[in-house]
């Protein structure tokens, strides 16, 4: 099979969809890797080390899309790259399709192949393509928070951590999943008063036993939620429904309670957000204010450590990327039914019954999918 691993041109993402490890792999398994030069630039590999793992520099993404048979990246494509998708071509990278119907109604057109990492699962009923970057966003986002709340960039003035003689900030972290529990721990090592919320009972005596001496934990209910966030310096909103638009957890009327100035750190902002008032913003234009109320919605915050990121990911991603070029998306996804939960998209057909809900869309199975010839 031909791989092919574009540049990435999102605003200011410098990951890149495959690591030079990751390209020799492929290449002892018989494959050809097409790289478009200067892709790995950003997350500190060179075309040298690309030549060095035996893939093949080329100077252009339309010549990657047009010779690979499989298209390897980190971002969902763009508008100028999914017009160069075709129909039988395999797509392989972050979609997050729910709150983006645009690209949706270009992939169906394009007619190719699409297996979000998001939505790839595993036997303990985790994600495990996308649980590398909620570690990375999850450790971002105290640090990003930290800064947002800086006098200076709008927010309340506040140090995390206090000092000695004055109280540290208080923060609060909706949500005790992979992308929670890696903020709460950050947070607290930074000295911050730390409560998690989650609506799992079992989720919540889980971080209790393994990190109740370092942030608190209570029940998500409505009242506990605004109640908390009334007190909060920082909110890290990190809610997850796999595959399908967040929930709004917070509205614009709730914000005249929160403390002026606070900040808001919208790690589910890929899913549409898990605020009203939340939207999308780059790492050049990262913060914005909403009736005096700080909001971080950087939608690709990974982007910013690209080289952690991009190794963290390489390292996930790896054996599904091989399994997929070795044996064919279709006898892959067929023998891997994780695997297979991360097709969304084939031949013109929705096949991830959350982003068809979300978007009000027909979908069909993936066993379905598999059967269309």
């Amino acid at each position: 099979m031909k791989i092919g691993c574009p540049k990435e041109i999102k605003p200011q993402e410098y990951r890149v969809g495959m690591t030079p490890d990751a390209a020799r792999e492929a290449v002892a398994h018989g494959h050809t890797v097409l790289v478009e030069t200067m892709a790995g630039t950003g997350a500190g590999f060179s075309d040298a080390d690309y030549q060095a793992a035996g893939a093949m520099i080329v100077g252009t993404a339309e010549e990657v899309f047009a010779k690979a048979d499989m298209i390897v990246k980190v971002k969902e494509p763009q508008p100028v790259e999914r017009k160069r998708l075709r129909e039988g071509q395999v797509l392989f990278t972050y979609l997050h399709l729910a709150p983006d119907p645009e690209q949706t109604h270009d992939l169906l057109a394009s007619g190719a192949t699409c297996i979000a990492y998001e939505t790839v699962t595993d036997d303990r009923g985790g994600l495990p393509l996308l649980a590398p970057m909620s570690e990375v966003a999850g450790r971002l986002a105290p640090q990003v928070g930290a800064w947002t709340l800086q006098k200076a960039n709008g927010g309340r003035g506040v140090l995390l951590g206090g000092v000695p003689g004055v109280l540290p900030a208080k923060v609060l972290v909706i949500g005790g999943g992979v992308v929670g529990t890696h903020a709460a721990r950050i947070a607290a090592g930074m000295g911050a008063d730390v409560t998690v919320i989650d609506r799992s009972v079992n989720r919540l005596r889980y971080l209790d036993d393994v990190f109740g001496g370092q942030f608190k934990n209570a029940y998500a209910s409505a009242g506990n939620t605004i109640s908390l966030a009334r007190d909060a310096d920082m909110i890290i909103g990190a809610v997850l429904i796999p595959g399908a638009a967040a929930p709004k957890l917070i509205s614009r009327a709730q914000l005249a309670e929160l403390k002026p100035g606070a900040a808001l750190v919208d790690v589910a902002i890929d899913q549409g957000g898990c605020f009203e008032t939340s939207r999308a913003t780059t790492h050049q234009d990262p913060i914005y204010a909403v009736d005096g109320i700080m909001h971080y919605c950087v939608a690709n915050m990974p982007g910013a450590v690209a080289r952690t990121s991009t190794l963290a990911l390489g390292n996930a991603t790896m054996p599904f990327m091989l399994a997929l070029a070795d044996k064919g998306w279709k006898r892959a996804c067929a023998e891997d039914k994780h695997l297979l939960a991360g097709l969304n998209v084939h031949a013109g057909k929705l096949t991830y019954a959350a982003v068809g809900t979300a978007l009000g869309l027909p979908t069909i199975s993936g066993a379905e999918a598999l059967a269309i010839g």
